[in-house]
């Protein structure tokens, strides 16, 4: 069964969001674990490739955009504003405003919640549909 995980961050900023995932990828790569981002558009995606490279001083994790093809398709971790076809990730991180397909198997998956109430508005109805779903959820406030 899919874990959901929900993480509420104490303050409302979208680059700290980002820098959020960008600690959660390091840490599931550490752990040899298959990371997909799914982002809402080019830019956003554009932004966590630029900061997987300089969230932290010293920091590197492997990483593609998609789409890549599959002989490019190397890395642990991916980022694109459309599921792979493949199912070979274990942990989705959703940055983006829509609930991802619930088809596509997931050992994980990480939402980010802003402080802001257009985003928490938006992570309830992604909440409600992953219960609908039978997933299990837990919610951790930062």
């Amino acid at each position: 069964m899919t874990g959901v995980s929900f993480y509420i961050l104490e303050k409302d900023s979208a680059q700290g969001q980002y820098i959020f995932a960008c600690k959660l990828i390091e840490k599931a790569y550490r752990q040899g674990q298959f990371s997909f981002v799914l982002t809402k558009d080019d830019r956003q995606s554009q932004i966590m490739d630029d900061l997987l490279w300089s969230f932290r001083p010293g920091s590197f994790i492997p990483h593609d955009k998609m789409p890549c093809t599959p002989n490019t398709n190397s890395s642990r971790v991916l980022i694109g504003k459309a599921l792979p076809s493949d199912d070979h990730q274990t942990l989705l991180i959703n940055l983006s405003e829509n609930c991802p397909d619930l088809d596509h198997q997931n050992a994980r998956i990480i939402e980010i919640i802003e402080n802001d109430e257009t985003a928490k508005a938006a992570g309830r109805a992604r909440y409600k549909q992953y219960q609908s779903a039978g997933f299990s959820i837990e919610t951790h406030r930062l």
